[in-house]
């Protein structure tokens, strides 16, 4: 079997250890892996514009890009994560005066909050039912959990349960989600990620054999060299539907 290549993030500031992309987080500076980190950047700065000024955790926060997102309109911003490389990376690498990294577990860490954040890791979670009991916990009247989760039915190939991702627990499709986060909040309003801009431009083109040009003569490395690290966050947008075409889904669950 081929060794399989390792990527690290690139250009780090000075006393910053690069973390290394093993498929369990997503990380910026990694140009191979710029699609997805803007995928879920894209949901984060959506989330950003709704908690301004409002005291916010973001669980399982990972390298912490996310967190540092939040903490500009944010009150306060929390990120939580248990694992104590992307820690100590999170810690020297984002320092704001309202954002703080805490290690710890999410069904474990507590402090009162208004927002609870948790991105593309429930699919993670073996009990989610008590990790999202223990969210809506944690938050205050009026607050609000925004929980991200990949769709099935555009993950994984056609008729499968799940996915490859050997760090994903379940996946799930939309309706199974949505029933999953309102036995747990009062109100859940459920979002689909999708394509926009060039990316949407580069799915019709698949549609019209693009794969097959470009595979033809011979540019598949060069194209996608210069295509995947030019990807920005507002390459997707979140929408209400069509919910199985979605490429994540969203919940804003209210308590």
């Amino acid at each position: 079997m081929p060794e399989q290549q390792l990527y690290l993030q690139r250009d780090q500031p000075d006393g910053v250890p690069p973390l290394a992309l093993t498929g369990e987080r997503t990380l910026p500076d990694v140009p191979e892996e710029n699609y997805w980190y803007r995928r879920h950047l894209a949901v984060y700065e959506w989330i950003g514009a709704r908690v301004l000024g409002r005291r916010v955790i973001d669980m399982a926060c990972g390298e912490g890009y996310g967190s540092e997102v939040l903490s500009r309109g944010a009150a306060s911003v929390v990120g939580v994560d248990a694992n104590p490389e992307a820690h100590d990376h999170a810690r020297l690498r984002y320092a704001r005066q309202n954002l703080r990294f805490e290690r710890d577990l999410v069904d474990r860490f507590a402090e009162p909050c208004d927002a609870v954040v948790f991105l593309q890791t429930i699919e993670h979670v073996p009990a989610p039912g008590a990790t999202l009991d223990h969210f809506r916990s944690l938050l205050e009247p009026g607050g609000v959990a925004y929980v991200s989760t990949p769709n099935l039915l555009t993950l994984a190939p056609p008729g499968a349960e799940k996915s490859e991702n050997p760090w994903h627990v379940r996946e799930y499709r939309a309706e199974e989600f949505r029933e999953l986060c309102l036995a747990h909040f009062a109100s859940v309003e459920l979002l689909g990620l999708f394509h926009a801009r060039k990316l949407r431009a580069h799915a019709v083109a698949l549609q019209l054999g693009w794969d097959r040009v470009h595979a033809a003569l011979r540019m598949t490395k060069p194209f996608y060299g210069r295509f995947t690290p030019a990807i920005s966050a507002r390459d997707f947008a979140l929408r209400p539907g069509p919910l199985d075409r979605a490429l994540d889904f969203l919940a804003v669950c209210r308590a």
